[in-house]
């Protein structure tokens, strides 16, 4: 993630699934398992591109850093470093929806070390060109994908390992279903949801 950049070839719109080292499938212990399901644009007035919302989520190059209360996932991540390093601590980390310089210049390291944390993950993209909205394809397949691979209400298919970093989130959610998402991790998931997925791989590979 770290080496991301405007500059490469992204579709205007997907859906993404982000890797961790340190954390692999049960089944294939050589395979990386998923840690967060995401998309962008679910609204019929955004225009949200892809390479946008990654680029939240990634933070700035130059200077290092980035913007917590822009992404829920350097949010969730930063929260949990709090956590796990108890010698960081940050009370306006996670509050309100917009910060003053003085507060933000503050936060600057601990947002350098949230890049530093996101940038050693890898990620895989599914462009799926559809208009915004909730019902869309993305929306279902970001949606099911999540509930899915979640253990919050039953185990995983693919647990976390005690040394994930998510197991020191202030979040149940996170803790238990083993992802960086608090929306649909609770829910169960649609079978029907799988031919659409498979189709939208199957129009890559044709491409």
């Amino acid at each position: 993630m770290g080496e991301c950049h405007g500059r490469m070839e992204w579709p205007e719109r997907g859906v993404y699934f982000f890797f961790e080292p340190g954390e692999f499938h049960t089944v294939d212990p050589a395979a990386h398992r998923v840690t967060r399901v995401g998309t962008h644009a679910l609204t019929e007035k955004s225009r949200t591109t892809l390479w946008k919302r990654l680029s939240q989520h990634r933070g700035t190059a130059n200077p290092r850093g980035g913007n917590h209360r822009g992404s829920i996932l350097r949010l969730l991540v930063g929260e949990a470093l709090i956590n796990r390093d108890k010698a960081t601590s940050l009370e306006s980390w996670g509050q309100k929806s917009s910060a003053p310089h003085q507060v933000r210049l503050a936060e600057r390291p601990h947002e350098v070390a949230v890049s530093e944390y996101l940038g050693a993950m890898s990620l895989l993209f599914l462009p799926v060109a559809d208009n915004p909205g909730v019902e869309s394809a993305r929306g279902l397949i970001e949606r099911n994908s999540i509930a899915l691979l979640s253990g919050f209400g039953s185990p995983s298919p693919d647990p976390p390992s005690c040394a994930w970093l998510g197991q020191f989130s202030g979040r149940d959610r996170v803790r238990r279903s083993g992802l960086w998402n608090n929306r649909h991790v609770d829910e169960n998931y649609d079978p029907d949801f799988l031919p659409l997925l498979i189709d939208q791989i199957d129009r890559v590979s044709l491409a």
